[in-house]
């Protein structure tokens, strides 16, 4: 099943891990950091290398979001309606679109028996809101209406924009430092005053990895403040009933007090609380959070 931070975040990891080999077999990175320094980095000059990469990575993962999501989740758009139901989400798509003020987004519905939605795209007026056939089955109208609200507060939010510049931060930050730890792996821990050894290219493959995974934390921190926003777009745009009710419906559908499916996350589906590292990486806060967080809201 489809989760849009984390398949958006694989995406940045792989971008970048396929320039890193690119560099590392081209000779550039070597070069690079030979140019920058015989004896140390010249700090400014690498942390303005690591930022081109970093947010080239970042960005050219948000404009492959809207491709790949349709082709992970089989995402069929509705071109032309062929049914009432397809014919009242066009129209609730639009009409939620226009009340937020931003284009009517594509709409589709992709083939999976569990309640889910999504939204995605690399503009606010260029987006994608789809949702499962399952959640179509499963919830009410005014509910899947709150779903749809819930999306499109993402979209008119700029959730994806926002949270691809603060990946091409992370990404900067983890490309400058594992570059750094390598650099002095090298030269002070082995020793190696002879360009860059083999020493500086395990480290820092290394430490990017470790640090990328540092930074995938907060990308999910972020996501999970977020997610708290989109909620409160979808009770403006639907109603706090409706949304509270949405919400309530997914706990009736998979048990009071279990979590829910981590590919569920595209929605923001999470029945219970986490522990430890592993809430630390979820892109969504818990559903009884969300819903106290609904019934507190004042508009």
């Amino acid at each position: 099943m489809f989760n849009r931070i984390s398949l958006f975040i694989l995406t940045n990891i792989a971008v970048l891990a396929v320039a890193a080999l690119v560099l590392n077999l081209l000779g550039v990175d070597r070069m690079v950091m030979e140019a920058l320094g015989e004896h140390a980095p010249n700090y400014t000059s690498l942390f303005i290398f690591c930022a081109f990469f970093g947010f080239g990575g970042a960005f050219l993962s948000l404009f492959l979001s809207k491709w790949m999501a349709k082709r992970v989740t089989r995402t069929q758009i509705i071109d032309a309606p062929s049914n009432p139901t397809e014919v009242w989400l066009l129209d609730t798509t639009r009409e939620l679109a226009r009340r937020a003020g931003i284009e009517t987004p594509e709409v589709g519905i992709f083939p999976a028996p569990e309640p889910n939605a999504f939204a995605t795209g690399a503009r606010r007026n260029k987006s994608l809101v789809a949702v499962s056939e399952g959640l179509l089955r499963h919830m009410r109208r005014e509910e899947v209406r709150a779903v749809l609200g819930h999306e499109i507060g993402h979209v008119a939010n700029g959730d994806m924009v926002t949270l691809t510049l603060l990946q091409g931060v992370l990404n900067t930050f983890v490309l400058f430092f594992s570059r750094i730890v390598g650099f002095i792996v090298d030269r002070v821990v082995l020793r190696n005053e002879r360009g860059l050894g083999i020493g500086y290219f395990v480290v820092t493959i290394a430490a990017q990895i470790v640090f990328g995974i540092l930074a995938s934390a907060i990308v999910m921190w972020y996501s999970r403040r977020r997610e708290f926003r989109a909620d409160a777009a979808g009770a403006r745009l639907a109603g706090r009933g409706s949304m509270i009710n949405a919400l309530e419906s997914l706990k009736r559908n998979y048990g009071r007090g279990q979590s829910m499916p981590e590919s569920m996350a595209a929605f923001g589906i999470s029945a219970s609380a986490r522990s430890g590292i592993r809430r630390m990486f979820s892109s969504h806060p818990p559903l009884d959070a969300r819903i106290q967080a609904l019934r507190s809201l004042s508009f």
